[in-house]
């Protein structure tokens, strides 16, 4: 008897007794796997060419597995009928995804978890062409160094889109804009990318369907086209270790957010064992249009890569520090921020490494801490020469891949992700009430103009739901005065460089109300926790 571990994939292959002139929508095929202690699980199997049909599945309980299959056309005993078992034996290795198992919400719903409790810190790349344009050992090469900087999830776009219209084959992932057929070989080229983002212990975030201008899907299908493509898409990958972006960099809001449930619903609704959201436009607010569709289940939301007043103001006093007060309560995570060396839309500079930590930082702290995505202009294209990426002619010339894996704004994530994993991060909760004076707020005259406001100074506060740390950042060097008495003491204070990832020496904390100042005019983070508590 065939034997897979847990939480690993198991493939079986089908051959039909018959071609289909359309094998997308000719015929269905279902894989119905039960579980030793009883649960059934229905799988669509996927076309990959000719007469072959696949099923891919990860089973989530050790014993014996059973299963057989259900084809539309049951005159076709090649995929109809077909039955056997498997033997699941409990896993053996270090890799976190297959150790601890798939990702689910927390029980409070505010972050994220495996299967067996263990918190999961979301801290993904945009790698959105890196799966559709890398090559094998290019790909592997990246991988290996983002999981050595401590990254956890790649996102990345399923379909040619408007940065990669066609594969280096002159092939799309499908012909025609209405009862598309499936390119087959444009999908068996992804699949070992795909999988080997799961082999290096980084879950794989797809965007199965882009929305932002032809060619596309969502710009030339129509909605049963889109439904059938996306369903494919979850067929041939779903039993990989994924969380699904089930939109890409759309407009969801108000009545275009209909025909997106519906797309959901028929996708999701009769499967939903991965994590699923959607990664909106930039500034775009869709919450409200999903808080009660059961296949959203996190807030994906893109603050992008705007540097003026308005779009600073937006993400750090606007929906994405607001949401967390509304129920039911959600994960909610920044899909894309500034990218490291893409063009601002106002100033026309590129960002920095400081500009990325100040809004991955943001980011963590004004909503209950769940996670963060970085980006960088020459990983997101996969630029392989200094160039402008496709499509995209405001962005800038884009760095070769292999010089921005290891910029200077990654080498920060790795100390972000050090720093967060030092503590308790999933009992963070915004704590504005800590600060004394909010910088951002203050009045100031500047070149004898008077400054109402100055959101690029926001100091962002966090502390835990026991009250036994507390975690602030501030974009620029200076006194912060803090409520410490909010907090359990004694306690300890502690800065933190975020450029180097070093600690300066503890200070003590016993009075109700402290100042304390930056080593210097940089950013900073401190970090004030109970003497008595095990973070």
């Amino acid at each position: 008897m065939e034997a897979v571990m847990m939480w690993m994939v198991l493939e079986l292959a089908f051959e039909s007794r018959r071609e289909y002139a359309n094998p997308l929508w000719d015929v269905d095929v279902n894989v119905i796997f039960t579980s030793p202690s009883g649960r059934k699980h229905a799988i669509d199997a996927f076309w990959d060419g000719g007469k072959i049909w696949r099923v891919r599945f990860s089973p989530d309980e050790v014993g014996e597995w059973k299963w057989h299959t259900e084809c539309s056309d049951r005159e076709n005993d090649g995929l109809h009928g077909k039955s056997g078992s498997f033997q699941c034996i409990p896993y053996k290795g270090d890799n976190p995804l297959y150790l601890h198992g798939a990702i689910r919400l927390s029980p409070n719903r505010r972050f994220f978890v495996h299967a067996d409790g263990t918190p999961f810190f979301w801290l993904a790349d945009t790698a959105w062409n890196g799966v559709l344009k890398a090559k094998s050992n290019d790909w592997e090469r990246y991988l290996q160094t983002r999981r050595e900087q401590g990254f956890t999830v790649v996102q990345f776009v399923s379909t040619h889109w408007r940065a990669f219209p066609q594969d280096e084959f002159g092939e799309t992932a499908y012909t025609g804009t209405q009862r598309i057929q499936i390119t087959p070989e444009f999908f068996r080229r992804l699949d070992g990318k795909v999988a080997a983002i799961n082999r290096h212990g980084l879950v794989a975030a797809p965007v199965i369907l882009w929305a932002l201008r032809p060619p596309s899907p969502v710009a030339v299908l129509p909605e049963e086209d889109l439904i059938k493509l996306a369903r494919y898409i979850v067929a041939r990958w779903g039993a990989y270790q994924v969380i699904w972006i089930l939109g890409g960099d759309g407009d969801y809001r108000g009545e275009k957010s209909e025909r997106w449930k519906r797309i959901g619903r028929a996708v999701f609704g009769d499967r939903h064992d991965r994590l699923v959201t959607m990664h909106p436009g930039g500034m775009h607010w869709v919450a409200d249009e999903f808080r009660n569709e059961e296949w959203f289940d996190f807030i994906g939301y893109q603050s992008g890569h705007g540097d003026a007043f308005d779009n600073i103001l937006w993400l750090v006093f606007g929906p994405p520090a607001q949401e967390w007060l509304k129920e039911p309560p959600r994960p909610i995570i920044n899909l894309e921020p500034n990218y490291e060396a893409h063009l601002a839309y106002q100033s026309r500079k590129p960002f920095t490494a400081f500009h990325v930590r100040r809004a991955l930082y943001w980011s963590l702290l004004i909503a209950p801490t769940a996670g963060v995505t970085y980006g960088n202009h020459g990983i997101w294209f996969w630029a392989e020469k200094p160039e402008v990426p496709t499509d995209h002619p405001n962005s800038g010339v884009a760095p070769v891949w292999h010089e921005a894996v290891r910029s200077e704004g990654a080498e920060c994530v790795k100390h972000l992700k050090n720093f967060f994993s030092s503590l308790q991060w999933w009992k963070l909760r915004p704590a504005q009430e800590m600060l004394i004076n909010q910088p951002a707020t203050e009045i100031a005259y500047k070149d004898g103009l008077l400054l109402l406001g100055q959101p690029h100074r926001f100091v962002a506060a966090a502390r835990a739901e026991d009250d036994t740390f507390a975690v602030i950042y501030t974009p620029e060097g200076g006194v912060i005065s803090l409520r410490s008495e909010l907090l359990k003491r004694p306690a300890v204070a502690r800065w933190f460089n975020p450029r180097n990832g070093e600690w300066l020496n503890a200070t003590g904390v016993s009075e109700p109300v402290m100042d304390f100042k930056t080593p210097d005019a940089n950013d900073w983070v401190l970090l004030i926790a109970s003497k008595h508590k095990d973070l």
